[in-house]
């Protein structure tokens, strides 16, 4: 059975690729995934905020004391030999390609257009096979207008797509008025690749202590159906895209839905989180399963074959599926 598959140019063994987690800052976690049958690997996100924090807080610190005693500085090396972030982050870069053989996938989340450039420069340079730029931007402005947010998403992908020749795909959120356009405009502006979706994580409140808190849920199977519907209607109208879904991937079967809507790839992350690295054989046995049961030769013959490419009117469809829905529940 084939169950060989292509993102961003890579040639994968499967469709299988746990997504970006805390999981990725140890070796050994990457080396068992790859061991259980993962085609790919994407690495924990690599923060702009924090290496400019770093960088505040050193010069804070180097250069108090100064205005009085000018000669302090010298006490200090220069700043270059400080190890801030980045260079964590690429030296892990250059330790897993070395022990693994499946390609490896940098991400980077950044707020301006320097510093999402720079950090993609350093991250091709230690030997990443693609970059995934994580766009995670809350819109809170009432008086930011929508076009000025999708015109600083293309602003900051033409940088860094004009700096490296690596594949770049780019994480998306559901929330934009007409999704297919922007996807669109990404894949025009140097998007190798689109990945649905980014999940915003909704903080929790402490009433007691009156703090906002983190409140973190694991997704489960029923979320896949966002970037199902979308990767369904988007799938052979972008043209040479990849599309990768994230969310709610935890068994073969929702893989397999997956890939029939169109996806290259399934992401998956909350599966190994609760389970370990076992889950990607797991996935991957029962969707051998599935597709042996059923005649299936290849993941490539599987993909795409429901999606709506062929419906003249991808919104009527929708609409009428939606009546079906509301009339379905008694």
């Amino acid at each position: 059975m084939n169950l060989t598959t292509t993102y961003l140019g890579l040639k994968l063994k499967n469709p299988i690729v746990p997504s970006s987690s805390p999981l990725m800052t140890d070796l050994d976690n990457i080396k068992k995934l790859e061991d259980a049958g993962a085609a790919a690997v994407v690495l924990h996100s690599l923060f702009e905020e924090q290496i400019t924090n770093e960088a505040l807080q050193l010069h804070y610190h180097t250069t108090q004391g100064t205005e009085s005693f000018a000669e302090a500085l010298t006490y200090f090396p220069e700043p270059t030999a400080y190890r801030l972030g980045t260079d964590d982050y690429i030296e892990h870069i250059a330790k897993v390609k070395k022990s693994v053989s499946i390609p490896v996938i940098g991400s980077l989340n950044g707020v301006t257009s320097g510093g999402w450039t720079n950090y993609a420069l350093v991250m091709e340079d230690a030997g990443a096979d693609a970059i995934e730029l994580n766009l995670y931007y809350v819109a809170t402005d009432p008086l930011a207008d929508s076009r000025i947010l999708e015109a600083a998403y293309l602003e900051t992908l033409k940088d860094v797509r004009s700096h490296v020749k690596i594949p770049i795909t780019v994480k998306l959120s559901p929330f934009f008025t007409s999704l297919p356009h922007m996807s669109k405009r990404l894949v025009e502006n140097g998007a190798n690749g689109l990945v649905l979706f980014n999940r915003f994580y909704q903080p929790d409140f402490d009433i007691e202590e009156l703090k906002v808190k983190p409140h973190i849920i694991l997704s489960h199977s029923s979320m896949i159906r966002l970037a199902l519907r979308w990767i369904a209607i988007m799938y052979g109208r972008l043209g040479n895209v990849s599309m990768a879904a994230t969310g709610g991937v935890h068994t073969g079967v929702d893989a397999i839905k997956l890939i029939m809507a169109g996806a290259d790839v399934a992401y998956t992350c909350s599966a190994i989180l609760k389970d370990g690295p076992g889950a990607v054989s797991r996935i991957l046995s029962e969707m051998q399963d599935w597709m042996t049961s059923h005649e299936y030769e290849s993941v490539e013959q599987m993909k795409g074959s429901m999606s709506q490419k062929s419906v003249v009117d991808p919104a009527a469809f929708e609409r009428a599926l939606y009546l079906k829905e509301l009339q379905s529940f008694h």
